[in-house]
């Protein structure tokens, strides 16, 4: 259950972030109206927050394969400041 819920996440994002740059594109080409350009400004700041929000819970999934002193291998929290 676990990765198909990642998976649907994965599509969400995906379509946000379509989306944003459909957006992005209607805004830069200067024909939508005012109101229009109001709304769809407002509409890009919440994808962005869903996509920036999703890019957070992506990376804290993260994990690293480390090799133990003895051969064996681990899983654990990948942490940005790790050097290996």
């Amino acid at each position: 259950m676990a990765t198909e819920q990642g998976a649907t996440s994965i599509a969400d994002f995906e379509k946000s972030l379509d989306e944003l740059e459909k957006l992005v594109r209607d805004l830069e080409q200067g024909e939508l109206s005012l109101e229009q350009s109001l709304t769809a400004f407002e509409r890009g700041v919440k994808l962005t927050r869903e996509c920036q929000q999703a890019l957070k819970s992506a990376e804290q999934r993260v994990e690293q394969l480390v090799q133990n002193s003895d051969g064996t291998l681990e899983t654990r929290p990948f942490k940005p400041d790790d050097a290996n």
